[in-house]
């Protein structure tokens, strides 16, 4: 303990010293006692302290990097369906069921998905066609390369664009709508409407219309392979162990350099994780890894699922939250002068994919708008062996259709139940809806069919939990300025 004479001056000093800026040799902190002699920290307090830095940066790329392993995920859960070459696509031409483990993907949609490699094939050629829907290129990190389709460029009357690789010299041909991804890796993500409740003109629209092959291959275009996805038992959503760092190690790898800035590439390097060399940890460290990644599961699964963010709440007397909180694709708070919300952007990619400002911008009778909720009116979360009624009041404002869809707070996936479509659309089940006589819904949740109204009915598991989200496509005004809203989940 440093000793003051009257004067006020500590032992050993020739003037005063501010208290605060001194450290007393026995520091009782969260992670014990810290020891120091005359502020030298003793090897066990370095060794306790240095310990407590891996683990908080270990957690810390967890949390950072959810987006990237989240990429890393779907590229190897495609690669595994045989997404290996640019002009292999898949289709969920029966719409996606809840076999394959996708983050929140819905059921209303016919999805269609090619992963491109542009360290392998250089500068992509994407052709789409007329009337395609919404569709979007994301990055290895998950950031907003390009949109397709009505909201893209094109707007709706299909083109061709180009994807150009990072630090790309050569010349750019004129006739593309042309983007440069950071990396290397990119998810195209296109997708088709149902039909009079068919799927047809979406999978026909795509196996017609879609091209997509290296700009160096133009003259000899490889043919288009497409594959169904739907009832496949696959999956692409990140580790939440110790082998998440073995996920991000792979991208690292993988991506050019500058893919992140200088500041997550050394918090990645100091777990060991670097562009050059062989992730290997010690054995200390990878109890450490352990550690960290079942603290970063838990943060984020509170981040998604309790929530402290009061503006993740799209109205003060309702459960339903936003997944873009804060309203930006990028999570830049207050315009960017309040700098990224990290808690936001974790709140979205570990239970969602697919970043385009579409989603988040108010776009009028365009693209689409989520609302979720895990619990029901009474704050309780939402249990599969209760009974549960949804009520949307007439007028939902969705110019092309909403849809209700049940997913499990584990996978983030469709629940699986006896429905493989675990939802009800408005469009995908229209000849099944019963509406109330002023023009209202109710949709019931249960693990047991409701004595009627079937068609209104979305199956639950008793020995698990489960949220939901309403999607409206082609969301209206009374959406945005919420003078229409959706009543509370209420048990039954």
């Amino acid at each position: 303990m440093t000793m003051i004479n009257p004067a006020g001056i500590p032992h050993g000093y020739n003037t005063p010293i501010p208290s605060e800026i001194l450290t007393a040799d026995r520091v009782e902190t969260r992670i014990g006692t810290l020891e120091f002699t005359d502020g030298f920290p003793s090897d066990d307090t370095a060794a306790k302290v240095f310990d407590h830095l891996d683990f908080l940066r270990a957690v810390e790329v967890f949390l950072q990097c959810v987006p990237a392993a989240s990429m890393e995920g779907l590229r190897a859960g495609l690669l595994d369906i045989g997404c290996d070459a640019a002009h292999k696509m898949v289709i969920a031409d029966r719409l996606l069921d809840s076999n394959p483990l996708f983050l929140t993907g819905n059921t209303d949609t016919v999805y269609a998905l090619a992963m491109l490699d542009l360290h392998r094939d250089g500068p992509t050629v994407v052709q789409i066609p007329p009337g395609c829907g919404p569709g979007t290129v994301n990055d290895a990190w998950f950031r907003f390369v390009t949109d397709m389709g009505a909201p893209g460029p094109d707007r709706g009357a299909g083109g061709n664009y180009l994807i150009v690789p990072p630090e790309y010299e050569g010349e750019i041909p004129d006739g593309y709508f042309v983007s440069h991804s950071p990396s290397y890796t990119n998810l195209l993500a296109l997708r088709g409407f149902v039909v009079e409740g068919k799927t047809d003109v979406a999978k026909a629209m795509f196996e017609d219309g879609v091209k997509i092959y290296p700009l160096s291959a133009a003259d000899a275009r490889p043919e288009m392979e497409f594959s169904s996805f739907s009832g496949k038992e696959f999956n692409t959503i990140h580790a939440n162990d110790r082998t998440f760092y073995n996920e991000m190690a792979d991208v690292i790898r993988r991506e050019p350099i500058d893919v992140i800035d200088p500041e997550t590439r050394g918090l990645l390097a100091s777990i060991g994780i670097r562009k050059d060399r062989a992730f290997a940890p010690d054995e200390q460290m990878c109890g450490t890894l352990a550690d960290a990644a079942a603290v970063g599961n838990a943060t984020a699964r509170s981040i998604v699922f309790q929530t402290r963010d009061k503006r993740a709440y799209f109205y003060e007397d309702r459960k339903w939250k936003t997944g873009f909180v804060g309203g930006d694709y990028r999570w830049l708070d207050g315009d960017g002068r309040d700098g990224r919300n990290m808690d936001a952007r974790t709140m979205f990619f570990y239970q969602a994919t697919l970043n385009t400002p579409a989603m988040a911008l108010e776009m009028v009778g365009v693209g689409s708008q989520y609302a979720l909720t895990e619990r029901d009116a009474s704050g309780a979360f939402l249990q599969g062996s209760h009974s549960y009624r949804l009520t949307l009041p007439s007028g939902v404002p969705a110019k092309d259709f909403w849809s209700v869809i049940v997913y499990d707070p584990q996978t983030r996936s469709e629940l699986q139940t006896g429905q493989p479509l675990p939802s009800r659309s408005s469009e995908n089940n229209r000849t099944e809806l019963v509406y109330n006589d002023d023009g209202s819904i109710d949709l019931t949740f249960s693990p047991e069919p409701p004595s009627e109204h079937r068609g209104n009915w979305i199956q639950t598991v008793p020995s698990k939990s489960w949220y939901a989200i309403l999607r409206l496509y082609g969301p209206l005004k009374p959406w945005f300025d919420k003078t229409w809203k959706p009543h509370d989940i209420e048990r039954i």
